[in-house]
């Protein structure tokens, strides 16, 4: 336990850290990868051009300054966290490193105000988050390494598929190279791969969305291409894989994770958000529903901008015409030639749950999101001002904190 006194000290930076928390972190990454560039495999480097990570670890150090006296109301984000390194390989000693160049940076960047005392009380503060988060994490690897078919770290997987969705996102069905069997995992949730970016010179890795039901031989993963440059680095794994990455080919492939799940803890209707590509968590959940004959009500609401890019539009389709308890509702923000009304798409624009608001609000249903970010604070605005519960919310957003095209 910290004393009230670092607990003082600690909560006293939370001001600062609001104003300089991202000048920090931008100061700690740098010193981490000079020192340690190893660790540059480790981390998404489109995540450090861009900025994201460094906003993000910027917000979570500024939040637990807050937050030191009742860490407790950070249990989701710790959650994320914890399923995000576990898929990433992070392991007891890369917190030594990190603990290091953190103090280290709070001491170059805040210069005077960086007390001896201020800094030892973040050491104490940071020691005990890390022990935290390393127990929860060996509690995942165990569960992963002694589940049937389960593993740590990378496995090599063999492409046996790959097939085209759409203009933009193509599917990867992924066998265990070894011959061995993959493990059950909640629909909804991700794995990490990791390819070799010739650009960089790096191994980098990536979280993708399991786009199919459990409980089969073969992992399917359903990948986006993005745009990819010096200016937009953030397509570097998704065009490698599309270019790069055939059948018959090798990726290296971490445990399913994830904290975005279908709830199998009872029986309510399920209402599946998605937009973009966010739609992949979406087909695995009513995959499963579909495989498992599960009889309550399903509703599938999809938005992309037209035909051209609407992944897995003929499988939804042949399972809502086959299933009395699944209905669709999908939205195409630009209609282009040929797309047909009422085959391919259902309504125009932008998803809009009021104006589908008897198809969409289903009594005690639960509400699964998926998509870019302002989608997600739409939806997640529109659900609660149509009366949703907060609760009956779940949702999964692509970038730092899930998984990343």
């Amino acid at each position: 336990m910290l004393s009230p006194q670092i607990r003082e000290l600690v909560k006293a930076t939370a001001p600062v850290l609001k104003v300089h928390g991202v000048a920090l972190t931008k100061h700690f990454y740098a010193r981490m990868f000079q020192h340690n560039p190893e660790l540059k495999h480790v981390f998404n480097q489109a995540h450090q051009a861009g900025g994201a990570q460094q906003h993000a670890l910027a917000g979570a150090v500024t939040a637990y300054a807050e937050h030191i006296d009742d860490p407790s109301v950070l249990a989701p984000v710790v959650t994320r966290i914890v399923h995000k390194h576990v898929s990433l390989g992070i392991r007891p000693e890369h917190y030594a490193i990190v603990g290091k160049h953190l103090l280290a940076s709070i001491r170059e960047v805040l210069g005077d105000a960086a007390t001896d005392e201020l800094v030892d009380a973040w050491g104490a503060a940071y020691g005990q988050l890390a022990d935290l988060l390393i127990a929860e994490e060996a509690r995942l690897y165990a569960e992963s390494a002694n589940k049937p078919g389960g593993w740590t770290g990378w496995r090599a997987f063999r492409v046996v598929g790959k097939q085209p969705e759409s203009a933009e996102i193509t599917s990867f069905y992924l066998a265990p190279a070894d011959g061995g069997t993959v493990p059950a995992y909640k629909p909804g949730q991700y794995v990490s791969v990791r390819v070799f970016v010739p650009e960089l010179g790096l191994m980098q890795p990536r979280q993708y969305s399991l786009s199919d039901a459990p409980g089969q031989d073969r992992l399917r993963i359903s990948v986006k291409r993005e745009p990819a440059g010096d200016q937009t680095p953030m397509g570097r794994v998704s065009n490698a894989l599309h270019d790069r990455l055939e059948e018959g080919g090798v990726l290296d492939v971490a445990p399913p994770q994830g904290d975005f799940h279908l709830r199998e803890d009872g029986d309510a209707p399920v209402v599946l958000l998605s937009g973009g590509v966010g739609l992949t968590p979406m087909v695995s959940i009513l995959n499963h529903l579909v495989r498992a004959n599960d009889e309550r009500q399903i509703r599938f609401v999809h938005g992309c901008r037209n035909r051209s890019v609407h992944a897995m539009r003929e499988h939804v389709n042949d399972i809502t015409a086959s299933r009395a308890n699944v209905r669709k509702a999908v939205f195409y923000e630009k209609v282009g030639h040929g797309d047909q009304s009422g085959r391919d798409y259902d309504h125009t624009g932008r998803v809009d749950l009021h104006a589908i608001r008897d198809e969409a609000i289903v009594p005690g249903a639960d509400y699964y999101l998926c998509g870019p970010a302002a989608f997600m604070r739409a939806q997640r605005e529109a659900l609660l001002g149509l009366g949703v519960a907060e609760d009956r919310i779940h949702a999964e957003a692509f970038g730092t904190g899930g998984p990343a095209a």
